[in-house]
């Protein structure tokens, strides 16, 4: 986790401070140095009339860039000396005493740290991004109601730090505010959608409140319906299918009624192309709703496999009163009155795929192949090479994906 601080600003990772099992590593910003912009706001401000002699200016000048190089270098408790010295020329200046803090933090030196942004804030209680580090220090301190209260300071100024968002939900989290913290984090990821932490966050929070309320569900019953069905769950998100469809058996012994665990068994065999146990369970979730779309596809697509065209027709037509605007079904349409020869019809749906999914390319392979039945060459020729452009472009789009994308 990054912690970025002034505008144009690096900043290096630090040491963890907080070890809780359940909480996240923080990490705190390295000042290394005070940055271009910050610099020369700060120069213009010593070289004001009547702020310091010529001597004196020229002394903190080169204070404050000795303190940057050694921050860069890792030189921390050298880098507070200087800006001591510095603040002994000018014992007020608020951005030497800002830095000095920040210093400060990335040493761990909370207390000493949070006296330092103290100082500012009481001079200007909105001094830019005080409150956001006094902040972090007080969380690095656990004292998680004052790292609150400093975060909502910060972002009712009128430029709060970027982070402040999402570190409000971490203090909210740590402090047992849960959904709170979740509000928050939410509002950090719909600000900044890209925003990976916050989404960690988010995760994380998700799946301890699923962990333990598994750990409730066995301790109420070990072999009840609920855990049953809901490890069949998580095990099919984990594509474990054969443990899933053991579960939801066992669910369905403990309670034969129960709706939907026939689909889920179902699209669990048909994921491992065991079609003929995976229609069997979808023609008992047929029982449970006849009008279902989904199911009427998946079964659809088993006939349609299996060539069993009428049978699929039917299925299919179900399937495209309730998912109009779905590709997938007017392919198995297309295919299904392909192999009924009705290459008119055929033509229809495979077009009624391309217009609901613009970037599929199978329905444009098929397409002419049914073009070159109704000896249209030329229309089957400008599909092939439609065909092969989408399919270079799903390959380039394949290969440019990282291991964990």
């Amino acid at each position: 986790m990054k912690l970025h601080c002034s505008a144009g600003q690096c900043v290096k990772p630090v040491p963890q401070i907080l070890r809780r099992s359940h909480a996240p590593r923080l990490r705190f910003p390295s000042p290394l140095a005070v940055p271009g912009l910050l610099c020369s706001v700060l120069l213009i401000f010593l070289n004001l009339p009547g702020t310091l002699g010529a001597r004196a200016q020229s002394d903190l000048k080169a204070l404050l860039e000795q303190a940057r190089a050694d921050e860069k270098t890792g030189n921390y408790a050298g880098a507070e000396r200087i800006y001591q010295q510095a603040l002994a020329i000018a014992p007020e200046n608020l951005e030497t005493l800002k830095r000095l803090g920040v210093l400060q933090q990335t040493e761990l030196k909370f207390a000493d740290s949070i006296e330092v942004f103290r100082r500012v804030l009481a001079r200007d209680p909105q001094y830019p991004e005080t409150n956001f580090f006094l902040g972090v220090s007080y969380l690095g301190a656990k004292s998680f109601s004052q790292a609150i209260h400093s975060f909502e300071q910060e972002l009712a100024t009128a430029n709060p730090h970027p982070r402040c968002s999402y570190y409000l939900g971490l203090a909210l989290q740590f402090s047992g505010r849960t959904d709170e913290a979740i509000s928050q984090l939410n509002r950090t990821v719909s600000e900044n959608p890209k925003d990976a932490d916050g989404l960690y966050q988010l995760a994380r929070i998700y799946k301890n409140a699923s962990l333990q309320s598994i750990e409730r569900l066995k301790a109420l019953d070990p072999d009840s319906f609920q855990l049953h069905a809901l490890m069949g769950e998580v095990y099919a998100e984990e594509e474990r299918y054969q443990e899933a469809i053991k579960e939801y058996k066992a669910s369905l012994a403990k309670r034969p009624d129960a709706q939907g665990i026939h689909y889920a068994i179902g699209i669990a065999y048909w994921v491992q192309h065991q079609l003929d146990a995976a229609e069997k369970e979808f023609q008992d979730a047929l029982k449970e709703d006849p009008n279902d779309a989904l199911t009427n596809l998946y079964l659809g697509d088993i006939a349609v496999h299996k060539q069993r065209f009428d049978e699929a027709l039917g299925y299919l037509q179900v399937a495209l009163k309730g998912q109009p605007g779905m590709s997938q079904v007017h392919l198995l349409l297309g295919k299904c009155y392909r192999g009924r020869h009705e290459s008119e019809k055929a033509r229809a749906e495979f077009l009624a795929a391309i217009d609901a999914d613009p970037a599929a390319a199978q329905p444009h392979y098929l397409l002419a192949q049914v073009y070159r039945e109704m000896h249209d060459p030329k229309a089957s020729a400008d599909e092939l090479a439609q065909f092969e452009k989408l399919s270079k472009l799903e390959k380039e789009k394949t290969a440019g994906r990282g291991p964990n994308e």
